[in-house]
């Protein structure tokens, strides 16, 4: 799992390598603030990592989250669709997920797999135990099956089940299976995705 990890994530890299360029400009062109966006996730076996994404939100969005709690559409997690929050480049770049491109370099760091369960935040992980944990057992994903089975509509308990059988039943033909799937419904995608997230 790891070579094919970083054996794939590298050659992504190298040939994103012009877009990702292109969407950093785009970003520093059109809002103040950084281009990337860095946020505490739960990774393998508990460890905390600093996940990267491309910023699609205002600077200081998180100032704002109260404001928005009664939008809050997936309690006790945080999703608000249509986020106001949110920049005319972070919608289009939310819509096709090209704001996860950067954590490609998570992968290759060892922090992140391709394929594997979702990576959460310290408050939502706090919500599991006992067999739940088991997530854990593997590095947390760029995608994975809740992410083709549309991520925003999975509730919060359905997608622990889904990460545990996706655990238990492991193989690198599974993430190759996974990895095939994503990329139509990535472009099939009409509205963008909302997240646990102030970016």
């Amino acid at each position: 799992k790891r070579s094919f990890d970083v054996l794939v994530a590298s050659l992504m890299l190298v040939l994103l390598a012009p877009l990702l360029v292109l969407i950093g400009l785009a970003i520093k062109l059109t809002s103040p603030g950084p281009v990337l966006f860095r946020q505490t996730r739960v990774g393998r076996h508990g460890r905390d990592f600093r996940m990267l994404k491309f910023r699609t939100m205002v600077r200081g969005a998180d100032e704002y989250k109260h404001d928005l709690l009664e939008l809050n559409e997936a309690a006790p997690m945080f999703k608000v669709p249509d986020d106001p929050r949110t920049t005319r480049i972070g919608r289009l770049l939310r819509r096709r997920s090209l704001d996860e491109l950067p954590q490609l370099a998570n992968v290759l760091r060892g922090d992140m797999s391709l394929v594997g369960p979702r990576p959460l935040i310290t408050e939502e992980d706090r919500l599991f135990s006992g067999w739940q944990r088991r997530r854990y057992h593997v590095a947390p994903g760029m995608t994975g099956p809740w992410q083709i089975l549309g991520s925003s509509r999975v509730p919060i308990g359905d997608m622990v089940t889904i990460d545990y059988l996706y655990c238990a039943n492991w193989s690198l033909w599974l993430d190759a299976k996974i990895l095939v799937r994503t990329v139509p419904y990535v472009l099939s995608r009409r509205s963008p995705e909302y997240d646990s997230r102030a970016d």
